[in-house]
């Protein structure tokens, strides 16, 4: 019996990397990305690079992008066009409030149990949902809470018929960034793909510049720098700032420094 996912691909490192686990550990899998008129929409092009370079390597992805951009206008929150600027710094800080999307996973989740069940129901087979969450993730989000995770599960088995057909992946619960860039680095050697070609084709950063190269202040860039510095491994992404493109050096060296300050 064929096993089948369906994978929501944000174009970041946790969900490329989960993407890249579904490979291999799934015979289909589906993956989903979203536009809902985020500020860093590169995020989608890179989704799309990554597919299309997995494509070649012979590992085969079905993958739609969900056009949610009618709600730009309606959304309050720093990430989203017409935003206010998104804040830099540590996630600690509070000002890390400003980059949440009112009820963003709730609509993501919706959507992606829909494509699950209606995968299931259609080629009979059992289909699991695949969700990079893990013990990083921060209180500021509270859509990443285990109890709304919970209810959330609750209401779509209440609201669906044969919603038992529906399950979860969840491999990154016990692990932070750093062990999913570590499992994404074993990945690729499974893979026979190239780890510089897989993470090049990511992007965590939420203030991208015009280039499409990656900030390395914002809150979600100095975490991810921070996965690669554990690993002892460059980031293939170009970093920018505004004297123009810089050498990962120079963005490594200010992720130390401000790790430094919260140490």
């Amino acid at each position: 019996m064929a096993k089948n996912v369906v994978v929501s691909l944000s174009g970041g490192m946790d969900s490329s990397t989960l993407l890249l686990r579904c490979l291999s550990e799934y015979d289909n899998v589906t993956a989903l990305s979203f536009d809902y008129g985020q500020k860093h929409k590169v995020e989608l092009q890179k989704a799309q690079s990554l597919v299309d370079y997995l494509a070649e390597k012979g590992h085969n992805v079905k993958y739609q992008v969900i056009k949610l951009d009618g709600l730009v206008n309606l959304l309050n929150s720093n990430l989203v066009e017409g935003g206010e600027d998104v804040p830099e710094g540590h996630y600690e800080e509070d000002n890390m409030k400003a980059t949440v999307v009112p009820n963003r996973n709730k609509i993501f989740a919706s959507l992606v149990q829909a494509v699950a069940l209606s995968a299931a129901n259609a080629n009979g087979n059992n289909t699991d949902i695949a969700l990079g969450i893990h013990a990083g993730d921060h209180a500021i989000y509270p859509d990443c809470r285990q109890e709304f995770r919970d209810a959330d599960d609750n209401a779509f088995r209440i609201g669906n018929w044969e919603a038992d057909k529906v399950g979860y992946f969840t491999p990154y619960l016990e692990t932070d960034k750093y062990g999913i860039l570590q499992d994404g680095q074993k990945l690729c050697g499974e893979l026979n793909i190239d780890f510089n070609s897989v993470y090049s084709r990511t992007n965590t950063s939420y203030k991208p510049y015009p280039s499409g190269n990656s900030d390395y202040k914002s809150a979600s860039s100095v975490e991810r720098i921070e996965a690669f510095i554990k690993l002892g491994v460059d980031d293939p992404v170009q970093y920018e700032d505004e004297t123009g493109p810089v050498d990962y050096g120079v963005a490594r060296d200010h992720v130390e420094k401000l790790l430094a300050e919260y140490a």
